[in-house]
């Protein structure tokens, strides 16, 4: 959690962390795909939902007795924000996060108004996600999109190009995971469009699989000429290089990393990137 305070208009920052690729808890977060159904809101990835705080016999309790030596994200952050709010009832909250933090992103306001906490809705300012997984099915969709307009959030999904983790779990049917409102969609150039799903969206497509190498192809390149190009502060370790190699044998792959993820923000279409903000 971050704050930014000019005089009395201060915007608090929440933002979930993704996998740690060292973590055994976060990968086995990311490949729980069974269904947890919220009652009224719809099925949810179980994986993030244990991950935010599901408790194992009681489900999601709106207040539990918090275990000091294991506490659980969504009523810490609850609590915290709460006691901001309070201090400055003029503060607003923003919640945003990359790849498994994106999907406690979204899930997080999805609990909150579970749990019909009206009040930390009305001042939650926007959620932004960058790489996000699916985490619902149509009918989680159809209850966010209710809250969405209900309290007036701004929901804003970012997709890099060819990432791989936004167009899994896959959606194949109507009993599959979905995602709901507008992506907000970058090339490997940075230039963005807002469309409403990612182009390929489960990924897996023969049409798709040489355009996919030779971006693949073309990220690799791009990786030793950004600091010509772009300035030293684009330049890229030869770690980041080394996972742009694993995308000419599995193009995407390396699309989710941070890296094109913090570019796009820096690089790509200022007046789309902005529009995300003001409207």
């Amino acid at each position: 959690m971050w704050s930014d305070k000019t005089g009395d208009s201060e915007i608090i920052g929440v933002s979930f962390r993704g996998t740690s690729p060292f973590n055994a808890k976060d990968w086995s977060s990311d490949v729980d795909l069974s269904w947890y159904e919220l009652p009224g809101i719809g099925k949810v990835h179980a994986g993030f939902l244990k991950a935010l705080g599901l408790q194992k016999e009681q489900g999601w309790p709106k207040d539990i007795q918090q275990d000091k030596q294991k506490p659980y994200a969504y009523y810490v952050i609850r609590q915290k924000l709460k006691e901001r709010l309070e201090n400055n009832p003029d503060a607003k909250f923003l919640v945003t996060g990359h790849s498994l933090g994106a999907a406690l992103s979204i899930v997080f306001p999805a609990i909150l108004a579970h749990h019909n906490e009206t009040e930390l809705l009305s001042k939650l300012e926007g959620v932004y996600t960058f790489g996000q997984p699916r985490v619902g099915d149509h009918k989680f969709g159809e209850f966010m999109k209710d809250v969405l307009v209900t309290h007036g959030l701004r929901y804003h999904r970012f997709v890099y190009c060819n990432d791989l983790v936004p167009r899994v779990p896959f959606d194949d049917s109507d009993v599959y995971f979905k995602h709901f409102g507008d992506c907000h969609y970058y090339n490997s150039f940075y230039e963005g469009q807002v469309l409403p799903e990612e182009p390929n969206k489960n990924y897996f497509s023969m049409f798709a699989l040489i355009p996919m190498f030779i971006n693949a192809v073309w990220e690799l390149l791009r990786s030793f000429i950004m600091y010509y190009h772009n300035g030293p502060e684009y330049y890229e370790t030869y770690t980041c290089r080394g996972c742009r190699l694993i995308g000419l044998l599995i193009a995407g792959l390396p699309a989710h990393g941070p890296t094109d993820y913090v570019n796009l923000t820096r690089l790509g279409s200022p007046e789309l990137f902005m529009t995300s903000f003001v409207n």
